[in-house]
């Protein structure tokens, strides 16, 4: 074969990546200009914002701007060090007030959301242990599942029968965690998460939640599904992010106090990582939360937005799925309608984002839209004309 070794490898790579063009589900850069909102500039033109998981829009709040900036004449711009050779007093300060947020005993905040998924499952999941999880959850879950040495059984999704079936087949691991979303990102549905806490509790296993869509967003305090459903003391480990409804980055594990202590003491993803936050962000996201207390109407204001749009969008023709949260689907069908909605949205000022194969089944390519307590009426009331506009082009409606 003729050519260097890296000549042959790029060539193969440049192969995968056409196909994938040719499949339409080649993404492009999408870079937007000034602040993160409800409206951003992008190519030098002012859109609808429909992509963003900025769902209280405090990702731009001039409070959590002045806070970050505060903490950065006063800390500095980086840590310099992983957390287990030197914290500083703004991150334990954050993790307090995550717990108390959350009504748990302890907290171990990580760099990013995916990080903390692998920190958390691959630590926790030991040798002959057994992962039971949801087959639509975030690929984090995935890959932290892979990444531990336990076993892994998949369940349908929110199959309740299936996860029985699991459950009476494992009984003999020393340790199981069902594990699942509790918003799914792809199609905005909620975990029925009081028949899994049943069903846990009927056979000894333990429930990780992944949170990322659900904190600041469902329950009447905005703190999650666990408080949604009234489950407070039986779900053994929430997760959560810092970079959607907070505004910010990073991840945490909410949990009792040995497991935020053993995770401290023997996560790889946590202990061999400089890349922490920096402390601008972490007194970012202590205004964010002081900011989620002090306005609740922020999150009643997401849930009247989303439900006037996906009343929008349904009452135009399209198909949103199973959505009952701001996470608000357009079912399309193969990649290149999905990319071609995406395409005229675009061109009408309305920036949404098309997903295909392999993040949504094949069959299930999607525009997905997201909205946030900052959106105005009228900026959705844009978004459903220009819907409707390319949905008649495009011969969808």
């Amino acid at each position: 074969m003729a050519g260097t070794a890296l000549e042959r490898f790029t060539e193969r790579l440049a192969g995968e990546l056409e196909a994938q063009r040719r499949e339409g589900r080649y993404y492009t850069p999408n870079i937007i200009s000034g602040t993160q909102g409800p409206r951003i500039t992008m190519d030098g033109r002012e859109c609808v914002n429909l992509c963003a998981n900025n769902y209280l829009g405090f990702a731009q709040d001039p409070a959590i701007i002045a806070a970050a900036r505060a903490a950065l004449d006063r800390y500095g711009f980086g840590l310099g060090a992983g957390r287990v050779v030197c914290s500083m007093e703004i991150h334990q300060e954050l993790e307090r007030r995550l717990a108390a947020w959350k009504r748990r005993a302890a907290v171990l905040v990580c760099q990013t959301g995916y990080d903390t998924n692998l920190a958390a499952i691959a630590t926790l999941a030991a040798e002959g242990d057994v992962i039971i999880s949801d087959a639509a959850n975030h690929a984090s879950i995935v890959d932290g599942s892979r990444l531990s040495r336990a076993e892994r059984r998949i369940f349908p999704h929110a199959d309740m029968d299936g996860l029985e079936t699991v459950l009476r087949e494992t009984q003999s691991a020393p340790a199981r965690f069902i594990i699942t979303d509790g918003v799914f990102s792809m199609d905005g549905d909620i975990a029925p998460l009081p028949a899994i806490v049943a069903l846990a509790e009927r056979y000894g296993a333990l429930v990780y939640v992944d949170d990322a869509h659900g904190d600041g967003v469902l329950g009447e305090r905005g703190t999650g599904i666990v408080e949604h459903f009234g489950l407070h003391g039986r779900v053994a480990i929430e997760m959560g992010t810092l970079s959607k409804a907070l505004g910010g980055v990073g991840g945490f594990v909410a949990t009792e106090q040995t497991v935020r202590d053993y995770l401290y003491q023997r996560s790889r993803t946590f202990m061999f990582s400089t890349g922490h936050l920096p402390p601008a962000i972490a007194a970012g996201l202590i205004a964010a939360l002081d900011l989620l207390q002090a306005q609740p109407e922020r999150p009643r204001r997401l849930w009247e937005n989303a439900a006037f749009f996906r009343d929008g969008l349904r009452r135009l023709g399209f198909d949103t799925g199973v959505s009952a949260t701001p996470i608000i689907p357009v079912l399309v069908g193969e990649a290149e309608r999905a990319m071609a909605l995406g395409r005229a949205l675009r061109a009408a000022g309305v920036y949404v984002q098309a997903f295909a194969y392999p993040v949504v089944p094949r069959g299930a390519a999607r525009v997905r839209c997201i909205v946030s307590a900052a959106h105005t009426q009228a900026d959705l009331e844009e978004a459903l004309a220009a819907f409707a506009g390319a949905g008649k082009t495009l011969g969808m409606l």
